[in-house]
Order: structure tokens, then C-alpha cells, then sequence
């Protein structure tokens, strides 16, 4: 079905998830650290999804991430032993799109493996995002909430439409810095802030609902429909 990338240091683990996701119809290949990690995905560009541990020899997950984002929005989970917040701050700032923590269930990780990749593949709506009363219009850049056009400016829409283009993940700060204002941008992050503190305004009641500060990492929108 699908070709997936296990780059982790303990033999045990890369073994253990292999055989869970070949069980499930998947195609495992292993990497024993973050050098290997790098030349499998470079000669195999079919993969589909990335699983990265953290602390492993010559480059550890994060380098690993971060060089793989250079060229490709691949999905990526993070594997480690590790649960501070700065962890996984640093996960999701280095481009990652999903952290699990050791130890954790297999099963459970092919179901959120197999999540990520169908909402990878699944067609885009290219000219219209809904959720819970609000529209935007893509092509026309228009966002009307239960039926009434807002006003926002061009950052403002650019934060919303990224964040309801992916409802449920999670952007940090620097990423929403980088993908919206640019990597050249020298201003203070909390311009970022400031931005989203203004279109949760405008929005009203909608925006004070459905996004959500995650603290210490960054922002992201859930909606039920």
C-alpha cells in the first residue's frame, strides 16, 4: 500500500514497527541512524510517510527533518523517549507533522501513520475550505462567516486559510513566520500574535471557538464539519 521510512537506532523498535506495518500491507524500510535515514529517502522518492527518531548517530531526527523539508512536505513523526514540551516544540519547528512519545502502542501508530498519509493523499479542494459556518472562497480570496463577508487583510487570510487547510495541526510560530511572512523577514515573532489576536476579533465568537493557542508551540484550528 503504502512505503514507509523507519530511522531509529534500537534494532527492537525498527523491527517492532516494521512488522506491524507489513502486517497491515505496507512496505518498512529500515535505517539505523540519521545518515542512512538521508540516503534512503534520497534514492527512494516514492516514500510515503517518514518515521524519525529522535536521538540517533551522525544526524539526529531533527537535522533529518529539517534537511528532508528542504525538498519535500513528506509527512513526518517524530519517535522518541523524550516528553518535554521543548521536544516537541522543536519537532514541530523543524517541520514535523506528528510526535509520538516511547512507549506507545504499535497499532495505535500504524492508525496515526495511515491518518497522515490519507490526508496527504486526498484531493483539495482548490476554490472553496468550509468548516462550522465559515467559507472561504479561495479564487475569489473571499471568507464570508454564516453568510456575511469579512474583512481581513492579506496576512489575516493567509493564517486563516493555512491553518483551515490543515484543520488539526499544530503551526508554530516560526512556521507560520516563515510560510507567511517569509524566511527574510527580520521583524519580532510576535508580530504572528498579533495577527491572530486581530483575526480571532474578527471573527468574534467563530474565532475565539475554533482557534486555539497551543502554548508554548503555536496555533491550530479544529471544527466539527
Amino acid at each position: 500500500m503504502s512505503k514507509i521510512l523507519i530511522a531509529d537506532d534500537e534494532n527492537l523498535i525498527r523491527r517492532l514497527v516494521s512488522d506491524f506495518l507489513s502486517k497491515s500491507g505496507h512496505t518498512a524500510l529500515e535505517a539505523l541512524d540519521g545518515e542512512q535515514a538521508l540516503e534512503l529517502f534520497r534514492r527512494n522518492p516514492d516514500i510515503d510517510l517518514i518515521i524519525l527518531d529522535i536521538m540517533m548517530p551522525k544526524l539526529d531526527g531533527w537535522e533529518v527533518c529539517r534537511e528532508i523539508r528542504k525538498s519535500s512536505d513528506v509527512p513526518i513523526i517524530m519517535l522518541t523517549a523524550r516528553s518535554q514540551e521543548f521536544d516537541e516544540l522543536t519537532g514541530f519547528e523543524a517541520g514535523a507533522d506528528d510526535y509520538v512519545t516511547k512507549p506507545f502502542s504499535p497499532s495505535v501508530l500504524v492508525k496515526r501513520i495511515e491518518a497522515l498519509i490519507r490526508r496527504k493523499s486526498a484531493p483539495e479542494e482548490k476554490s472553496r475550505v468550509t468548516g462550522d459556518g465559515l467559507v472561504i472562497k479561495t479564487d475569489a480570496h473571499e471568507v464570508y462567516l454564516d453568510g456575511v463577508q469579512m474583512e481581513l487583510t492579506l496576512k489575516e487570510y493567509n493564517i486563516l486559510i493555512k491553518l483551515m487547510s490543515n484543520i488539526g495541526r499544530v503551526y508554530s510560530r516560526e512556521q507560520l513566520l516563515d510560510e507567511i511572512w517569509g524566511v527574510d523577514f527580520l521583524g519580532d515573532i510576535r508580530t504572528v500574535d498579533s495577527h491572530v489576536a486581530r483575526l480571532r476579533t474578527k471573527l468574534g465568537e467563530w474565532g475565539n471557538l475554533h482557534i486555539k493557542t497551543i502554548y508554548g508551540i503555536g496555533y491550530k484550528i479544529e471544527v466539527s464539519r
